[in-house]
């Protein structure tokens, strides 16, 4: 019965040992970013040609029809005035990441996306198309043939889509025209950026670095950031301790919290969450409703006719034999949540009750709700 296997596995958590936590040791270049060593986003408005007839309606993409008059007149080819009616070309957006140190002449990849009204950029090839900054000045330019992970068939009466044929990838698409400035070299101090911000953690860092340079040259600043003044030794030679720090190791510390996706019932929670003495019963109110009409015959040579009569059958469970069970402290969350599974509980109904321990205040942790 559900309310006794609930009491008997409810009563088993006490007896159990809160097992100890498993260390989650990284190193510090996969929670930590370096200031100055990032990539930088660029942005760029261009043509697609060659498309199969699946490109843009000018009539609905007027955009895409001045760009193309434009371009045609820098080619020596006037079209002012004529009426155009291909469909064969899109105006697209592209996008690219510039990673840090990128030198001129060395490639990045490049992602484009329709922005009228094309069906389809498959067998398109990008024009040359300026990748601006946020400062506006171009740092690279791409061009090349569209490599796209659906497809688009269709006939008189039918049509087939996979995937987003609107969406397109070039590797290697765009080719880098301007560097961005950053002496690394010449630093004398530079900061450590937590990817999530700890007080706990950014001190670990510190004396981690501390430890390996032999002087307290480490500084957390606040949650997020630790300084490191450059001693004298490394000064001129700053690529070989930041080998070194990136490759210490360092336990991150982890705020207890819950993360619930109530639209999709998923349930993501820390090692550090706990439970305080609470009881807990858990019951549901189901109704059941069966319709099975039946079709009612008139005698033999009788003055009548076939009708349906209606049979409704109705069953409610209120689960009024569930029982309160008692759950006491230090019984981990994990603990709780595997003997909710082992009842066959849905993540709907944990979801629910998560929240009523939280409300109670027995829950040692923060919910967040996306």
């Amino acid at each position: 019965m559900m309310p006794f296997r609930l009491a008997i596995v409810l009563s088993m958590l006490v007896t159990l040992f809160a097992a100890p936590a498993a260390l989650a040791s990284s190193r510090i270049k996969d929670i930590a970013d370096f200031e100055g060593i990032r990539d930088n986003q660029l942005i760029g408005y261009g043509l697609v040609v060659g498309l199969q007839g699946t490109g843009d309606s000018l009539r609905n993409a007027p955009f895409t029809r001045q760009s193309l008059e434009a371009m045609l007149e820098r080619l020596g080819v006037n079209t002012r005035g004529f009426d155009l009616n291909t469909k064969n070309v899109a105006a697209v957006m592209v996008t690219a990441n510039l990673p840090a140190f990128s030198t001129q002449g060395t490639r990045i990849d490049v992602s484009i996306s329709a922005l009228g009204d094309a069906d389809s950029l498959q067998g398109g090839t990008l024009l040359v198309t300026p990748l601006l900054g946020a400062d506006g000045e171009v740092y690279a330019i791409a061009q090349g043939p569209l490599a796209i992970g659906g497809f688009l068939a269709q006939g008189d009466a039918a049509s087939v889509v996979r995937g987003v044929p609107t969406s397109a990838r070039i590797a290697n698409g765009a080719l880098v025209e301007r560097e961005i400035e950053f002496k690394l070299a010449s630093m004398t101090s530079l900061r450590l950026a937590l990817r999530n911000p700890d007080l706990t953690t950014a001190r670990r860092v510190a004396l981690a670095v501390n430890e390996l340079i032999g002087l307290p040259t480490a500084e957390p600043l606040d949650p997020a950031t630790v300084r490191i003044d450059l001693p004298r030794q490394f000064q001129g030679n700053i690529v070989d301790l930041l080998t070194d720090i990136e490759q210490l190791i360092v336990e991150p510390d982890l705020p207890a919290r819950i993360v619930i996706d109530e639209n999709s019932g998923i349930i993501v929670m820390g090692q550090n969450v706990r439970v305080s003495t609470v009881a807990i019963a858990q019951g549901n109110l189901t109704v059941t409703v069966a319709e099975t009409p039946e079709v009612v015959q008139p005698l033999p040579f009788a003055n009548g006719q076939t009708a349906i009569e209606p049979r409704t059958d109705i069953l409610v469970d209120d689960a009024s034999d569930n029982k309160l069970a008692v759950v006491p402290e230090s019984v981990t969350l994990q603990q709780l949540v595997d003997g909710l599974n082992a009842l066959g509980i849905g993540p709907r109904d944990m979801i629910s009750i998560l929240q009523a321990i939280k409300a109670s205040g027995a829950l040692q942790a923060e919910i967040e709700v996306m």
